[in-house]
C-alpha cells in the first residue's frame, strides 16, 4: 500500500462531522439573533443620515426635564390591516425606540393593539386617535384600523391622529414637534400683517346663492398655529404692541404712511419684522381672476420703500428676476412651456451655512423680485437666497405672458441677485421728522382743539434702536400659497398635507429661528431635503444659452429679409406697378424669399434640435439610474463567481 494514500473517512464519520457542523452553526446563528435583538443597533449609510435622529430632536430631548409618555396605537393584529400600513409601523416603532433611547429615561413608550370594544379602543378614541376603514370595510360592517399615537406631559397632551406613510419623511419632526409642545404647553405670539386672505375669506360665490361659506386658511397659516398663538394685525394701524416679538408681513400693498411709522418705531423698539414683498403676485385677488392670468390685471406690487431705502436697500416693484439655471417648465395641456420667471431653486440658491436655509435644496419662488444696494451703517446683512449668474430683470407683462419671449431675449446679468436676505445690527429711523401727518386732518380748518392737544402729547419717536435688531426680507409672496408649497390629499378622510418644496420649511424655520424653538429648524428641514439633478439644469441651461445665440442670430436675418421684402414692395406701389413686377425685382424678391424659407426652415431645426437634445439628457439619466446599478451589481457577481470558480479548479 502506499504510504501517501490517506484513510478515507466513513460515511458514519462525515454524517456525523457535517451534523456537528451544522448544529453549532445553527446555535451561532441564534446566539447572534438574540444579541442583536437585545441591542437593537442600527447602520444609517445614507449621506445625509436621513435614520438618524438629527441634532435637533437630539437637543429637545435632551432638554427634558419632566417624563414624557408616547402611546403607540397600531392594529397589528386586525387582520384588514393592509401590508404596507404594517411595514410602515414597524419603521415607526423603530424611531420610537431611537427617541427612547436618546431620551435618558425622560421618553416613556407604551404600544396598544385596539381590537373593536377593547379598552385600547376606547383610549385611542379618548386620546384622539381615530380609527380609519379600509375601502368598503366601513360600510360593511367592518372593523376599523388605528396607526397613530398621543404624546403627553402632565396636563398637556397632543395627538397625531393617523400616521400616514405619506409623510414618512416628516415623521421626525411631527414627533419632535409633540414633544416639545407638551413639554412647554405655552405658545409665543407672533403677529401676521397682510393684504392677502391667509386667514381663509368668505366665498362670494356662495354668498350670491344665499349661503355662507369661507375659504380655509392657507396651510402655512395652520401650520404656524400648531406652534404659536398667531394674531392676525389689521394692515391700517398706526401703533403695533410693545409685547409682540415677531411680526410677519406678508404683501402689503399699498400701506399707508402711519403703518410704515409704525413698523419703523417696531423695529427700533427691538421688535422682530419677516417681511414678504413682491413686485407682482400671482395670488392678489383684488377683483381679479387670480388662478387665470389672461383675466386679471397685474398687481402694482407691495413693498416697504421708506423703510428699504433708510436700511440703504432698494426693491424695484416695476420689474421680476427670471433665471434660466432655475427655470420651471409649466404643463399646458400636451405642451411644456418654460417659465424663466417662475424659479424652481436648487441647493445652490440657499445660503448653505445658515441655519435656516442650510439644509432646503427645493424652493418655488413665482415672479419675484430682488434686493440691491447696501446696507446702512450699523446694519449687517446676510444673503439667504440668491439667483445664479445666469438671471435677468425683466418687466412683469412680459414675464406673466411669454416666457418663450424672455428666453430667446435673454442677457444674463452675470452676477448673483439677492432673493432674500436677513439685516441685523442698529436700525435707524425712516421718519426723521416724527410720525407722519394726517393729510385729512391738516386740510380741515376747522380742526378741534383736543385732537391738537392730544398730537401734542404723543411720545416722541425713537431715532434708533438702542440693542441690536433682526429683520428679514423676502422678494415673494406667493411661495406661500398652497398651490406654491404643498399638496393636500384625503387619505382614509384625513386631510394630510404633503410639501411640494421646502416653502413652508422656510417660513416655518424663519419664524422658529426669530421667536420659537430653534431646534425644530434642523428637524424640519431635513424633511424636505431631496436629490435635484443640478448637472442637469446646469447642461440644459448651457445647450439654451448656446442655442438661443444661434436662434437670435436666425431671426434677425429673417428680420432684415423680410424688412427688405417690405421695401421693395413699397418701391412697387410707389411707381404704381401694382400688379407687374420687373425681371430685376422678380429675381430680388425671389432670392430673399428664398431667404426666408430658409431661415424659418433653420430656425425650426434649431429649436427642435434643442430639445432633442435636452429629452436625451433626460432618458440616458434615467436609463443610467433604472439600469446602472442592477448592471454593476450583475457584473459583479458574475465576476466573483468567475474568480472563486477559478480558485476551487486550482484546488
Amino acid at each position: 500500500m502506499d504510504a501517501n494514500v490517506k484513510p478515507s473517512k466513513s460515511p458514519i464519520t462525515s454524517y456525523l462531522f457535517s451534523s456537528a457542523g451544522v448544529a453549532i452553526m445553527f446555535v451561532i446563528m441564534v446566539a447572534i439573533y438574540v444579541i442583536s435583538g437585545a441591542v437593537r443597533q442600527r447602520f444609517d449609510l445614507t449621506q445625509e443620515r436621513l435614520y438618524t435622529l438629527s441634532d435637533g430632536t437630539k437637543a429637545i430631548l435632551n432638554g427634558l426635564d419632566t417624563p414624557v409618555e408616547i402611546r403607540f396605537y397600531c392594529s397589528q393584529s386586525s387582520s384588514e390591516m393592509p401590508v404596507q400600513l404594517k411595514a410602515y409601523a414597524q419603521q415607526v416603532e423603530n424611531l420610537l425606540d431611537e427617541y427612547r433611547k436618546a431620551s435618558r429615561g425622560n421618553i416613556e413608550i407604551r404600544k396598544f393593539d385596539p381590537q373593536p370594544d377593547s379598552d385600547a379602543e376606547e383610549s385611542a378614541n379618548l386620546d384622539g386617535v381615530e380609527g380609519q376603514g379600509i375601502g368598503m370595510g366601513i360600510a360593511m360592517g367592518g372593523d376599523k384600523i388605528y396607526l397613530g399615537m398621543a404624546v403627553s406631559c402632565l396636563d398637556a397632551k397632543m395627538a397625531l391622529p393617523f400616521l400616514s406613510p405619506e409623510r414618512e419623511k416628516l415623521l421626525e419632526y411631527d414627533l419632535s414637534r409633540a414633544i416639545a409642545q407638551v413639554s412647554k404647553p405655552s405658545k409665543p405670539v407672533i403677529g401676521v400683517m397682510t393684504a392677502l386672505p391667509v386667514f381663509g375669506e368668505f366665498n362670494p360665490m356662495m354668498m350670491q346663492a344665499g349661503r355662507m361659506s369661507r375659504q380655509n386658511p392657507w396651510v402655512f397659516i395652520s401650520e404656524l398655529k400648531k406652534d404659536f398663538e398667531v394674531k392676525q394685525i389689521d394692515m391700517g394701524v398706526d401703533q403695533i404692541e410693545e409685547d409682540l416679538p415677531l411680526l410677519v408681513v406678508i404683501y402689503p400693498r399699498e400701506i399707508s404712511q402711519k403703518t410704515l411709522y409704525a413698523l419703523d418705531q417696531y423695529v427700533l423698539r427691538g421688535g422682530k419684522l419677516i417681511a414678504f414683498l413682491d413686485p407682482l403676485s400671482f395670488m392678489d385677488s383684488r377683483g381679479n381672476n387670480a388662478m387665470n392670468p389672461m383675466q386679471r390685471n397685474l398687481s402694482s406690487g407691495a413693498t416697504l420703500e421708506p423703510l428699504l431705502k433708510a436700511w440703504g436697500l432698494t426693491f424695484d416693484v416695476s420689474k421680476v428676476v427670471a433665471d434660466l439655471n432655475y427655470v420651471t417648465h409649466v404643463g399646458r395641456g400636451t405642451v411644456s412651456t418654460p417659465m424663466p420667471a417662475v424659479l424652481s431653486l436648487t441647493r445652490e440658491a440657499s445660503n448653505a451655512d445658515d441655519v435656516v436655509t442650510g439644509q432646503i435644496d427645493s424652493l418655488l419662488m413665482a415672479f419675484a423680485g430682488v434686493f440691491s444696494g447696501t446696507p446702512a451703517d450699523g446694519l449687517k446683512q446676510t444673503v439667504l437666497l440668491k439667483t445664479s449668474i445666469n438671471s435677468q430683470l425683466v418687466e412683469k407683462m412680459l414675464a406673466e405672458f411669454s416666457g418663450e419671449q424672455i428666453s430667446k431675449d435673454f442677457i444674463a446679468a452675470e452676477k448673483e441677485q439677492n432673493l432674500a436676505i436677513r439685516l441685523t445690527g442698529k436700525f435707524k429711523t425712516a421718519f426723521p421728522d416724527g410720525k407722519p401727518k394726517d393729510a385729512k386732518a391738516d386740510s380741515a380748518d376747522d380742526k378741534s382743539k383736543d385732537t391738537a392737544k392730544e398730537e401734542s402729547s404723543e411720545i416722541p419717536g425713537l431715532k434708533e434702536s438702542k440693542g441690536d435688531g433682526a429683520v428679514v426680507l423676502v422678494g415673494d409672496s406667493d411661495m406661500l400659497h398652497d398651490q406654491f408649497s404643498v399638496q393636500i390629499q384625503q387619505i382614509f378622510g384625513q386631510q394630510i398635507v404633503i410639501p411640494r418644496n421646502g416653502n413652508l420649511t422656510f417660513v416655518q424655520s424663519l419664524v422658529e429661528q426669530m421667536a420659537g424653538n430653534s431646534h425644530l429648524i434642523q428637524v424640519r428641514s431635513r424633511a424636505t431635503m431631496n436629490r435635484p439633478f443640478t448637472l442637469v439644469k446646469d447642461i440644459q441651461a448651457r445647450a439654451s444659452k448656446e442655442y438661443q445665440r444661434q436662434i437670435q442670430d436666425l431671426e434677425k436675418s429673417l428680420a432684415d429679409t423680410q424688412q427688405r421684402l417690405n421695401e421693395l414692395q413699397q418701391q412697387k406701389r410707389e411707381a404704381g406697378q401694382r400688379f407687374i413686377l420687373s425681371e430685376e425685382q422678380k429675381k430680388e424678391v425671389e432670392n430673399y424669399r428664398a431667404k426666408e424659407r430658409e431661415a424659418k426652415i433653420r430656425l425650426k431645426e434649431l429649436r427642435k434640435n434643442l430639445r432633442k437634445d435636452i429629452d436625451s439628457l433626460e432618458i440616458r439619466l434615467k436609463w443610467l439610474n433604472i439600469a446602472g446599478m442592477p448592471l454593476l451589481v450583475t457584473i459583479s457577481g458574475i465576476a466573483l463567481a468567475t474568480i472563486k470558480r477559478k480558485k476551487t479548479a486550482a484546488k
